[in-house]
């Protein structure tokens, strides 16, 4: 199978016109029917059913044509980004992170880095779950993560990145929203939502509030639709100072408790790269500078 064929099959099941899909193609009827056959005759089925109205697709090729869709979207955005790879880099350092705000100072650090080593490229990879499975089969260089799941994991260097606290969201016109610091007496009677993946430190601080008896909750799946819930007016939440976008959308309100949350950056021990120590050192000194900076 080549891209060529691909390219065919995939037009053809969005027309299901033989003759209008090779013009498409730019190529002649024949030609076309030839190499969608030899396609069939390489996957073992049919794809397509002839007629003399033109083509259609059968159950299997329906499957088959939607995988293909997207196998031939991943391997354009694979060739367009070693196309830009080999044009302006030598070498590439991947980051993989649940969220675009959860490093707030990842852009800075691309723009610092860069004008140190304009040779290296920054890659991050956005993964809500499993981003320490990708971490650890090499599919990442750098995994941002709560110093809590690193524990026990072999062959790895963990790097202290900065504390989080947790923060109160709530709509703006909410009259939490004036106050500097929220307590737990403040939240009597109203609604929290809670789930959605929360890490050890923030449930904890949930089942300690429901258990006042005071406090309606209902779950929610994650994060974002945790926010979608509190812009609608259906309840507050709590959540790591490290998810908030800074949008300005949502009031973000110091909670009064202990727990924090202590976030890292992992790299692998058998990566030695002095780019990979300088890139990690740069987000360390971003934050490190970043004193009065709501985390």
């Amino acid at each position: 199978m080549n891209t060529k064929q691909i390219d065919y099959c995939i037009e053809l099941a969005h027309t299901l016109n033989f003759s209008r899909a090779a013009e498409n193609c730019f190529v002649s009827q024949p030609t076309f029917s030839y190499q969608i056959r030899l396609l069939e005759e390489e996957v073992g089925f049919a794809i397509f059913e002839r007629g003399g109205k033109g083509a259609s697709l059968t159950p299997a090729g329906e499957q088959f044509t939607q995988y293909l869709t997207g196998m031939r979207k991943e391997l354009k955005r694979a060739i367009e980004l070693g196309q830009n790879f080999s044009a302006r880099y030598t070498d590439n350092i991947s980051i993989c992170l649940m969220v675009r705000q959860a490093v707030y100072f990842l852009p800075e650090a691309i723009r610092r880095f860069g004008n140190d080593m304009p040779g290296v490229q920054i890659t991050p990879v956005f993964q809500y779950e499993n981003g320490i499975e990708t971490f650890l089969k090499g599919e990442a260089d750098v995994f941002f993560a709560l110093e809590e799941q690193t524990r026990h994991i072999p062959g790895i260097n963990v790097h202290k990145l900065f504390d989080s606290r947790i923060y109160l969201i709530s709509e703006r016109n909410d009259p939490l929203a004036s106050k500097d610091l929220i307590r737990e007496e403040d939240l009597y009677g109203r609604t929290l939502m809670v789930g959605g993946g929360s890490p050890p430190a923030l449930k904890q601080v949930q089942q300690r509030l429901i258990s006042s008896g005071r406090i309606d909750y209902f779950n929610s799946p994650d994060h974002d639709s945790t926010c979608i819930n509190v812009a609608s007016g259906r309840g507050i939440c709590l959540a790591p100072g490290f998810l908030n976008d800074h949008s300005g959308l949502l009031s973000w309100i110091p909670f009064d408790c202990e727990e924090r949350f202590h976030l890292v950056l992992c790299t692998h021990k058998t990566d030695s790269r002095k780019s990979l120590d300088h890139f990690i050192e740069t987000l360390q000194t971003l934050y490190r500078e970043a004193v009065a900076f709501p985390l």
